[in-house]
């Protein structure tokens, strides 16, 4: 497996923890303000985002979903609504994230149809081709073994069912990447470090951002590892992407 740069940034550096351990514990701690932090930070746009990734699914009418890097259930629970699938599994290795999520599936109505599991990407506890689509929302970059993850993914998804993936990317257009840096380097730290505590979570979040392996080099990635038709949809000037690929 090759390794990524992205691979070895850890939101603490002289931890002996890997950085599996480390990911785990920065969300346990910053899970209570989580949601309102997204919805902050993003001036609610990343609702239009999972929207967006979760329509790339509706030709496909999957039955059964798997919503990887869960975290409070939002992707799973939006996908729920909007193509209604006899069942969605979301896996996350925070337990502080998924309490949070258990709670948000039962005031949704949603416990028959979503199952919130402690699991780990890269050693998915189900069997092979168990899925129609695999989901994951901003948490490819929080794999330790970025294609250890993928191929696990893809090993769990049946012939013709499809990966979406949303992760920040680096705007490339001059004015908004200026505007993007200064948010990224004081913006997000700053607010990270006054509501959650925790500014170390949003200095994480801006250095994996900048070595993840975006654009036409992480669909590069998906095709190497054996998906096909894969693309890449740039979104909100760049700040996010969407990618997809197809067992």
């Amino acid at each position: 497996m090759t390794e990524y740069a992205h691979d070895k940034v850890v939101p603490l550096a002289d931890s002996e923890l890997s950085k599996k351990e480390q990911v785990a514990d920065m969300f346990d701690n910053i899970a209570h303000r989580y949601d309102f932090l997204n919805r902050f930070l993003s001036a609610g746009i990343d609702i239009q985002w999972r929207k967006k990734a979760i329509r790339q699914l509706k030709d496909l009418r999957p039955k059964k979903i798997l919503d990887v890097a869960t975290g409070t259930g939002d992707m799973a629970i939006m996908a729920a609504r909007i193509l209604q699938p006899e069942r969605i599994i979301g896996i996350d290795i925070s337990d502080g994230m998924l309490a949070l999520g258990r709670k948000k599936v039962a005031k949704a109505g949603l416990k028959t149809h979503i199952e919130l599991l402690n699991g780990d990407s890269e050693t998915i506890s189900f069997q092979d081709e168990s899925f129609d689509a695999v989901t994951v929302a901003f948490g490819v970059r929080n794999f330790q073994q970025l294609e250890k993850g993928l191929s696990e993914i893809k090993r769990v998804l049946k012939p013709g069912g499809k990966l979406v993936v949303l992760e920040f990317s680096k705007p490339k257009a001059p004015g908004i990447k200026q505007l993007y840096n200064v948010y990224m380097n004081v913006v997000a730290p700053g607010a990270g470090r006054i509501f959650s505590k925790n500014r170390n979570a949003y200095k994480y979040l801006d250095e994996s951002i900048k070595k993840f392996p975006e654009g036409e080099n992480f669909t590069s990635i998906l095709d190497n590892l054996g998906y096909t038709n894969t693309y890449c949809k740039p979104l909100s000037f760049g700040i996010c992407s969407l990618y997809c690929g197809i067992k």
